[in-house]
């Protein structure tokens, strides 16, 4: 389960169905105060890359995390601490990753929410071999908290290889077949008369033997046993080095490298962590079947590494981009696995739409939505409505009217019907729709109801910069625009179905202003250039879930991308049926559209 929205909503929604039932939970919260969080994003088929800014949303989110230092970041993940240890299973464990910034704080805070009873550490991850910081010691490791919720937990101990110098130093024999094995004593750690009897012409030590003589005949016999070579000697127990499990592993953790630009797993995501961390996690702390959770999902290498490795996951995250990486990673691992001929599980991707507060209409308009209102119509230049025969109705700019969305919310399917049906009713042939967040796949629903009402609806953006002191212009983009068309192909008496890219111009709503001029020209020219991921539904139904019978999407090591789909879909009788087309962009913006299949 992939969940797009603010995480404190998403388990608080999680608590009816799933309280005390999730196993494992890690999260990475943002711990680097002051952080430049904008990345660089690849786009086209070859290797060029635009970059991408926090959305609205995460530049909100961030402001209240740090907005008093650390004080208010303690007191964000004090809310979310609690609701996981809601969550977490009584055999559940929880890894918080932070920096040595704050560590000391944030452990704090577990102990407050999670007592002492259960499990706890303070793991060191050496993630860089060497940093040279001026007038203090260089930070070259980041630090995760462990806490079990209770007692009894799930606890599956870790091991790491023997190093080349500990085997050259203590696996010195080798068996005539090649194996390499150190010796060890046979006595008893502990006295045990029972066990002093004669072996094979050699006295007992004087606590006696390790094992009884029946297993000490087998274990000879297995040719793990090896006998003195002198008189008055000792026999030796044969330990090989194929049967270690290796050096146990401790708190600190120093083999596991940050993902490097070659690496596979690479999605070029400016935070992941690398699927080692988190292959040891999940491997110490769950079992197969168990539910591994994630709230600050970025990548989604915790769900990859759970599917991997056999366990159900939950993702979340408020970035759209983050989502989008997660899902089309997590696509790609299917594919994997399917080649491989493994298991592996479908998984839904949810969107939960509303964001509590945000800082400009708190400390600019002291709250009031009316001053946004008028705000945003200014900088769209249209004129507002002060006799509406409708409270949904703001604004009219030209032949349309005008509908500005709360500042504190996400424009849902919901909203979109009400506001188009008022606007209808007012007479309009066109409603214009801003709003600063969109809910995922709008586009669909805003041109079912087109069909239905028989009115143009337009989804702009408002943009972040209307928040900027001394600004006196700015560009609303629209969601996005998507043309496809139906491609036929005889198949003897039956009609073989297929989709094509006709036309797409992506919002550009992300995108740095000092790029923008550039990048729309180059959508206008190029938009399939911005496509990262596209999917097709070929028997879409209202009100049922998207399903992808065919899909293709752009790798870091193969940027092509297919605009007509192969999928040569064959309907089981003659109709008429839908076909739903999703797109999603670079910047992990998404669309969608419909469009008639007759057969």
């Amino acid at each position: 389960m992939l969940i797009w929205g603010d995480n404190k909503l998403v388990m608080a929604s999680l608590l009816r169905d799933l309280k005390g039932r999730i196993d494992l939970i890690y999260i990475d919260p943002p711990f680097d105060v002051g952080a430049d969080f904008s990345m660089d994003v690849p786009f086209g088929d070859g290797n060029e890359t635009v970059a991408k800014d926090q959305s609205t949303l995460e530049t909100v989110a961030y402001r209240d995390m740090w907005g008093k230092g650390t004080d208010s970041y303690l007191h964000m993940l004090f809310e979310r601490l609690t609701l996981m240890r809601d969550l977490l299973s009584e055999k559940g464990s929880i890894y918080v990753h932070v920096g040595p910034n704050v560590s000391d704080s944030v452990k704090l805070v577990l102990d407050d929410i999670y007592g002492g009873n259960g499990g706890s550490a303070s793991l060191i991850w050496k993630r860089v071999t060497a940093h040279s910081d001026s007038q203090r010691w260089g930070v070259i490791h980041d630090v995760i908290l462990w806490k079990s919720k209770g007692e009894h937990y799930v606890w599956n101990p870790q091991f790491e290889p023997y190093s080349d110098e500990y085997v050259q130093s203590k696996y010195t024999h080798t068996t005539a077949s090649g194996r390499r094995y150190r010796l060890d004593n046979l006595t008893s750690p502990n006295p045990r008369p029972n066990m002093k009897y004669v072996w094979r012409d050699c006295e007992p030590p004087i606590m006696g033997w390790r094992y009884e003589l029946e297993t000490m005949e087998r274990l000879f016999a297995e040719g793990r046993i090896e006998l003195p070579k002198k008189a008055g000697g000792r026999p030796q127990l044969r330990r090989f080095l194929d049967e270690g499990d290796g050096v146990p592993v401790g708190t600190v953790w120093t083999g596991i490298n940050p993902v490097n630009s070659q690496a596979n797993e690479d999605t070029r995501y400016a935070t992941q962590k690398p699927e080692a961390l988190l292959e040891r996690i999940i491997r110490a702390s769950s079992n197969e079947g168990d539910v591994v959770a994630d709230f600050f999902c970025g990548s989604g290498t915790t769900g990859a590494v759970a599917e991997r490795f056999g366990r159900r996951w939950i993702m979340s995250d408020l970035g759209r981009f983050a989502i989008h990486t997660s899902r089309k990673r997590l696509i790609d691992l299917q594919r994997k696995l399917h080649e491989e001929g493994k298991s592996y599980r479908a998984f839904d991707v949810y969107n939960l739409g509303r964001y509590e507060r945000q800082w400009w209409q708190k400390e600019q308009l002291k709250g009031a939505d009316e001053d946004h209102r008028k705000i945003v119509l200014a900088f769209y230049r249209a004129e507002p409505l002060h006799s509406s025969v409708s409270p949904l109705l703001h604004g009219r700019k030209g032949l349309a009217l005008v509908h500005v969305d709360s500042i504190d919310s996400v424009f849902s399917r919901v909203e979109l019907r009400d506001v188009t049906k008022a606007a209808k009713e007012s007479g309009a042939k066109q409603i214009n729709c801003l709003a600063w967040e969109f809910e995922m796949d709008l586009r669909l629903e805003a041109h079912s109801l087109q069909t239905e009402l028989g009115i143009e609806i337009r989804l702009l953006r408002i943009p972040r910069e209307i928040m900027e002191k001394n600004r006196k212009e700015v560009t609303f983009f629209e969601v996005a625009t998507l043309e496809v068309e139906a491609v036929y192909k005889r198949n003897g008496k039956d009609r073989n179905v297929d989709i094509k890219l006709k036309k797409f111009l992506p919002s550009l709503a992300e995108v740095p202003e000092r790029e923008l001029e550039a990048l729309e020209q180059r959508a206008i020219k190029h938009g399939f250039d911005f496509i990262d991921f596209w999917a097709v539904d070929f028997d879409y139904r209202d009100g049922q879930p998207f399903k992808h019978h065919w899909q293709a999407y752009r790798t870091r090591k193969d940027r092509s991308l297919a605009t007509v789909s192969d999928q040569e879909f064959a309907y089981e009788k003659p109709g008429r049926y839908t076909a739903c087309v999703k797109v999603v962009d670079t910047f992990g913006c998404d669309t969608s559209i419909t469009v008639p299949i007759e057969v």
